[in-house]
């Protein structure tokens, strides 16, 4: 199956941390691949690098063999037409009725008359169960609501690609059945492909065709999410398990202790 997105010897640091050490993966069309670790292992970061907010230190990001962090202003703005991205907080515009919220891409990318955009907004609300909500305000939302909102406002345009930042974080049981649900439907009713950062390993190894997992840098394992589950490796079975002890340090890296207290 094609690769929708090819990441090839990805390397970027901050402040001489590494956060990428040439690691490779692949977006597969059509399917549902998941990128998860710990917190702090560039999980958000490589989002903001396929949608080209940051350039890699070495290596290449493509997408349909187009080098993203090499593309001009132009050809970024129109690569991004065909993406469409679930922010962690939902990023919703706290003056915009939900309906505007939605509406706000379709006006932006496209000349439709305004009954069109009327048609297509209330489609996509109806497809996440909010028709209804469409003249409230963010602030009037649940955090649920709020998240479904946003996701509304991700597919507006109908991208090849949506991108998912930890779309369960903070979602009571029955909200995180709901965005299962509608990650997975929208995915297959519209084509999609799509790419979901979680450390939640239970709802994402429930949807998830394929799963990426990162550590210090590295891609650790990678394949099926019962690959996974059922993997030996102390880093795999640390993360998938939930373990406290095991490869994957608690601390972050700091020098030693004595030179914080002016020990000799």
């Amino acid at each position: 199956m094609m690769s929708l997105i090819e990441v090839r010897g990805l390397c970027y640091a901050i402040d001489n941390r590494s956060i990428f050490d040439h690691i490779d993966l692949d977006v597969k069309q059509g399917k549902i691949t998941a990128i998860m670790g710990p917190s702090g292992t560039g999980k958000t970061t490589l989002l903001r690098m396929i949608g080209g907010q940051l350039r890699p230190d070495g290596g290449t990001i493509t997408m349909d063999g187009q080098n993203i962090s090499t593309l001009n202003r132009r050809a970024l703005y129109t690569l991004r037409q065909r993406m469409g991205m679930l922010f962690q907080s939902g990023a919703l515009f706290t003056d915009m009725t939900v309906f505007d919220n939605v509406a706000l891409p379709i006006r932006v990318h496209t000349t439709l008359p305004e009954t069109y955009v009327r048609d297509l907004v209330l489609m996509k609300l109806q497809a996440v169960g909010l028709r209804g909500a469409r003249d409230l305000m963010p602030s009037q939302l649940s955090g649920g609501m709020a998240r479904r909102a946003a996701l509304a406002r991700a597919v507006a345009l109908e991208p090849e690609i949506v991108m998912y930042d930890e779309p369960f974080a903070g979602q009571d049981p029955i909200g995180m059945g709901v965005l299962l649900k509608l990650i997975k439907s929208l995915n297959e009713t519209m084509g999609m492909t799509s790419v979901i950062v979680s450390h939640d390993v239970a709802e994402t190894a429930q949807i998830a065709d394929y799963i990426y997992l990162l550590a210090d840098g590295k891609i650790v394992c990678h394949g099926t999410p019962d690959h996974l589950l059922q993997h030996k490796d102390p880093h795999v079975c640390q993360f998938m398990q939930g373990l406290a002890d095991g490869p994957v340090a608690f601390d972050f890296p700091a020098s030693d202790l004595r030179s914080d207290f002016g020990c000799a």
